[in-house]
């Protein structure tokens, strides 16, 4: 299994467009690929239920069709932290149940590409937060770095997160969330310096609809280290 967990530094960095140029990757070389995202806050409600619309990008983007409530177990709709979502819903996130899922869409595929929810801490309730569900799943961990100001800092606490709480750094992507960042360069190799996992690309300022061109990353880099 070539099976992936995208976190981010922060909610916003994008994560979906690095998990859907991954499993366009990975579908380019004759893969059949799932998409999964666990947990969403911030879903709209539809005839069929709670819907958010990353979760449905993952979903359309599969290689074979999977159930809604198989790809995002855990959907709330308001677009807050998920344990306090999951609080005012009265319902707990439960780690069986997303594995469970999780093994479900692994059997139909050669790979699932899980992204996560905010960052590597966000809580999920009173004990558990997103490490425990990487932890859960035993998946590597690419971690999106939304690079603007501040991001240094973000982005080397998570990689001390990661290391610290023995999880598997599979490595990293720039994604530029600016039309122009001071020093953009500069912060990219502060950070290739830094973070103990390799550098996988950088993604160029799109605006709000980044189209998930892969162009500028080194995808059969990407997808032999990730393997």
């Amino acid at each position: 299994m070539k099976s992936f967990f995208i976190t981010g530094t922060d909610t916003g960095v994008g994560k979906t467009e690095i998990a859907l140029i991954l499993m366009a990757a990975l579908q380019a070389r004759g893969l059949r690929v799932a998409g999964m995202k666990p947990v969403a806050a911030g879903c709209v409600v539809t005839a069929e239920g709670l819907r958010n619309d990353d979760a449905v990008r993952l979903q359309q983007h599969s290689s074979m069709p999977l159930a809604y409530e198989m790809v995002n177990p855990f959907a709330f709709a308001p677009a807050i932290a998920p344990h306090l979502a999951a609080a005012q819903a009265g319902v707990a996130i439960d780690l069986k149940h997303i594995t469970y899922c999780y093994a479900a869409l692994a059997a139909q595929a050669d790979a699932v590409v899980v992204e996560g929810v905010g960052g590597l801490l966000v809580p999920l309730s009173e004990q558990l937060d997103l490490v425990d569900l990487v932890r859960a799943l035993d998946l590597p961990v690419v971690l999106v770095v939304g690079m603007r100001l501040g991001c240094l800092n973000h982005a080397l606490l998570t990689g001390e997160t990661i290391r610290h709480r023995g999880l598997r750094f599979a490595g990293w992507v720039a994604n530029s969330l600016e039309p122009e960042m001071d020093c953009l360069a500069d912060n990219v190799f502060a950070l290739a310096r830094r973070l103990p996992a390799p550098f996988l690309g950088q993604l160029p300022y799109y605006g709000k609809q980044a189209p998930g061109d892969a162009s500028h990353l080194d995808i059969d880099a990407m997808i032999e280290r990730l393997s």
